[in-house]
C-alpha cells in the first residue's frame, strides 16, 4: 500500500503524541507507575498482577513502539490504525470505568476526567486509519 498524504496529519499527530508520552514515562518513579496502573486496572483488571514498575516500563515501551509505528511511513495505515484503535479503546474504557472521571450520565467528563476524555480523539484517529479504504484496485 502506497503512502497517502491524506493520512499524514493523523499519523503525525497521534504518533508524535504517543512517542512523546512514552519517552516521558521511561523514568517513572514507583509511585507514579502505581497510580497509572491503578487507573489501568479499571479497564483491564489483569494489569494489577504486574509489579508497578514493570507495568510502567511496559507502558512506556508500548507507547514508544506504537508512536514510532505511526510515524513510520512504510508501515500500512490499516495496521497502525488497528494498533492505535486497540490501545485507545483501552484508554477510553479506563476513562469510562474510573470513578470520578465522568458526570452522572457516565459519559461527559468531570474536571478530573478531561485529561482522560481526550483519548477519544486517539480512538477516532485509529478508526479513521483502520477504516480508510484508500485507493481500491479494480479487478
Amino acid at each position: 500500500m502506497a503512502f497517502a498524504l491524506r493520512r499524514l496529519p493523523l499519523r503525525l499527530a497521534s504518533g508524535a503524541f504517543l512517542l512523546n508520552s512514552g519517552i516521558g514515562k521511561l523514568d517513572l518513579d514507583a509511585e507514579s507507575a502505581k497510580g497509572l496502573q491503578s487507573l489501568a486496572t479499571n479497564a483491564i483488571p489483569q494489569l494489577g498482577d504486574l509489579d508497578a514498575e514493570q507495568f510502567g516500563k511496559y507502558l512506556a515501551a508500548g507507547e514508544i513502539a506504537l508512536g514510532t509505528a505511526l510515524l513510520a511511513p512504510f508501515l500500512p495505515s490499516r495496521l497502525v490504525g488497528l494498533g492505535l484503535t486497540v490501545f485507545a479503546t483501552g484508554l477510553v474504557t479506563m476513562y469510562l470505568k474510573s470513578p470520578g472521571m465522568t458526570e452522572a450520565d457516565g459519559v461527559r467528563p468531570t474536571p478530573q476526567g478531561v485529561a482522560l476524555a481526550k483519548d477519544v480523539f486517539l480512538l477516532a484517529i485509529g478508526l479513521a486509519l483502520l477504516l480508510d479504504g484508500g485507493n481500491k484496485r479494480k479487478a
